[in-house]
């Protein structure tokens, strides 16, 4: 894997802990149905592109480690990387070595 890549996956990982942190805030408050601001976890580490998910929504997409919710547009080009789900938002699914990195940060 190449630096960048690696970079992108790092990244990627520290997006989706700040995601975990906003859902569990949100059902602290009550939140049910609604629509969340989340952040894009796409591997850009300047991004601040929000994402609007439901707690639902956000579940599917922890039930596998590997994936993340980015903005439409913020899907990369890299080998390692598939488009799973469109939406309002991408599910991207990691595969090879940022798949590997994907599971070991996943903190659930």
């Amino acid at each position: 894997m190449e630096e960048r890549e690696l970079r992108l996956a790092e990244n990627e990982a520290r997006f989706r802990a700040v995601n975990e942190r906003v859902e569990r805030r949100s059902l602290e408050a009550g939140g049910g149905e609604d629509l969340i601001e989340f952040v894009c976890e796409c591997g850009d580490a300047d991004c601040t592109e929000p994402l609007r998910l439901t707690v639902a929504e956000y579940e599917w997409l922890r039930t596998e480690p590997e994936r993340f919710a980015v903005v439409p547009g913020h899907e990369t080009e890299i080998e390692g990387e598939v488009v799973v789900d469109e939406r309002r938002f991408r599910a991207v699914d990691k595969t090879g070595r940022a798949g590997e990195i994907a599971r070991a940060t996943d903190p659930r």
